[in-house]
């Protein structure tokens, strides 16, 4: 379980690392808020461990983003509103952002550039030269990439998320998910991911997708 004492100084760190107003109320509030979406009892996988992942692979393709703490941002609100059955999660999440993070002393040109990551995660389709948006999208998906024991625990994390549908629709819908992630031509576009994540992170979907094509 990721520690949450920790995740707040993320928090507070990036935040006052990019924020320009003084006398913006204290962040605080604005992390318990933010907190208590990612343990909501709907979440199996996007959970506060999650969070924790995805910022410590931001930590690692840092050199990469335009600004990193802008990229730490989106990621806490990347998946804030997050219902496995509603298809509109991003956008939810996004305005959100629109809303909380001038009242946190962002500037609009920031707060539009969170807000733009993060409806970017509802494709992952970063396009080369967006420092910002690459590390974002490679962060999400470094699970991908994950040992193969890692992987199942993930892939049975989403399963559970999505429990109240038949066993026959989700293998359908999982394989249609992972045909189009295995027809991308790079499914990470920083070098770092590209160089360490990429092949594993096929190995993996393939595997799944095999399983689930199994009769």
């Amino acid at each position: 379980m990721a520690d949450t004492r920790d995740l707040r100084n993320r928090w507070y760190a990036a935040l006052l690392a990019v924020r320009e107003d003084p006398g913006s109320p204290d962040p605080s509030d604005y992390a318990d808020n933010l907190l208590a979406r990612w343990s909501e009892p709907q979440r199996r996988y996007h959970t506060v461990d999650h969070l924790a992942a995805v910022l410590g692979h931001i930590d690692t393709l840092e050199p990469y983003a335009d600004n990193a703490d802008l990229v730490r941002l989106a990621a806490w609100f990347h998946d804030a509103v997050y219902l496995p059955e509603r298809s509109e999660n991003e956008e939810r999440s996004a305005r959100l952002a629109e809303r909380a993070l001038p009242e946190a002393g962002l500037t609009p040109k920031d707060t539009d550039e969170v807000a733009r990551l993060v409806r970017l995660t509802e494709t992952h389709a970063a396009q080369d030269g967006d420092g910002n948006g690459t590390v974002l999208c490679d962060a999400d998906l470094a699970i991908l990439a994950s040992p193969p024991d890692t992987y199942a625990s993930y892939t049975a994390a989403v399963r559970e998320e999505y429990g109240f549908v038949p066993d026959d629709a989700f293998r359908a819908g999982r394989a249609a998910v992972l045909r189009q992630l295995l027809g991308l031509p790079r499914l990470f576009r920083t070098p770092y991911g590209e160089q360490r994540w990429e092949a594993p992170a096929r190995r993996n979907l393939s595997a799944e997708l095999e399983g689930l094509e199994r009769p």
